[in-house]
């Protein structure tokens, strides 16, 4: 474990679990500014949002696991006969999950301070890396699919195949742990001067002085590789998707586009504006942006909000299925509606509960015909 003095704030990165409030101090060598409301904000701000997106996160993605498992139950030939749409949205419900588990550890730590130790340390904060990459990568694997789908129909069919799917994301997977990699290497929790010159500790990324240009490049990798690239390739996707249907009539594949456009959107506007307080905070160690104490404090404000802006992202995918998604609604209501009469007859008719009979779960021609394409939209 690390003590750490206010001269020693500067060597912290900005990640939301790495937030700190003093960070500022570096950001000029002359007089150093301190703001310690800041901190105070992030003691009232952060534990109620953490445990907010939570529960969010939490009840949204089981509940997006149980109708995927579901309908997967009802389908013949296996994990391969399984819709690539719904494998990649099945790992990203995972990958939210994963991330929304973390968030009560953070919760606890601003509302007193870090006490789960060094190794929950390290993989909390993989785990935050592990989300933000393979979240983006998912979207942009549903993007290419529904791009070989509509643009390279009759080319394409062979390749579109749910193992090949399957394969994809344990690649991505791997890629992902391979990035967040950096979190487990140089999390630590720390000792450090807050309000009042009370000390509390902190799990933090820590490096050392004269690694600046280092931890800069970090930064850009992530910004590069968890963003910007992936995002490049939706829009190519789409545009291409975009020019195939404005000469078609498929109605039907226009509606599948809806959900998949949405869930992008979304992933855009939470995470853009975090990545670009990332890229300012990466120009301005390099040098070429100059800002007074001011604008340090705009940026450690502006850092902290637009980070849990971004792990908001967890919890909205589910909602965005409910509102959207018209097939998730009724394989919803359908798998609630199954358990309430499952639940009624085994208060009722105890003495039959062991006598085989058909469930209400499972699908009839029709309802198969109607969710060939996909459960979630």
């Amino acid at each position: 474990m690390d003590k750490v003095t206010s001269d020693d704030y500067w060597s912290y990165s900005d990640d939301y679990e790495n937030y700190t409030v003093p960070s500022d101090m570096s950001r000029t060598h002359a007089a150093p500014c301190f703001q310690e409301n800041i901190y105070s904000f992030a003691q009232r701000y952060s534990p109620v949002v953490y445990i907010l997106v939570f529960l969010l996160a939490l009840v949204g993605n089981v509940l997006v696991l149980c109708v995927i498992r579901r309908y997967r139950n009802s389908q013949s030939g296996g994990a391969c006969a399984f819709s690539l749409t719904d494998t990649f949205l099945l790992h990203l419900a995972i990958s939210d999950l994963l991330l929304a588990f973390t968030l009560p550890l953070f919760a606890v730590q601003w509302a007193h301070q870090w006490v789960f130790g060094l190794a929950v340390c390290k993989i909390s904060g993989a785990l935050f890396s592990l989300n933000r990459y393979s979240g983006i990568l998912f979207l942009a694997c549903i993007s290419f699919d529904r791009y070989l789908a509509i643009v390279h129909a009759v080319s394409s069919g062979w390749k579109r195949n749910t193992c090949h799917a399957q394969i994809a994301c344990a690649l991505i997977w791997v890629c992902c742990l391979g990035l967040s990699g950096v979190d487990i290497t140089f999390k630590q929790v720390v000792e450090m001067d807050t309000v009042g010159q009370h000390r509390a500790l902190l799990c933090q990324v820590w490096f050392t002085e004269n690694s600046t240009q280092w931890q800069v490049g970090l930064q850009l990798i992530s910004v590069i590789l968890g963003f910007a690239l992936p995002l490049l390739i939706m829009l190519y996707c789409y545009i291409r998707i975009f020019r195939s249907l404005c000469n078609a009539t498929r109605r039907q594949k226009r509606k599948s586009l809806r959900l998949i456009i949405s869930l992008v959107s979304v992933f855009v506007i939470c995470w853009a504006p975090y990545n670009c307080f990332q890229l300012t905070d990466s120009l301005q160690k390099l040098g070429l942006v100059t800002g007074s104490c001011q604008f340090g404090h705009v940026m450690d404000i502006g850092t902290l909000i637009t980070e849990s802006v971004g792990l908001s992202h967890c919890a909205l995918n589910p909602l965005l299925y409910g509102f959207v998604g018209v097939k998730f609604r009724r394989e919803l209501a359908r798998m609630c509606k199954g358990l309430l009469v499952q639940r009624s007859r085994m208060g009722m008719e105890g003495w039959r509960e062991r006598r085989p009979r058909r469930t209400t779960g499972s699908f009839s021609s029709a309802e198969s015909e109607n969710t060939s394409y996909s459960v979630m939209v």
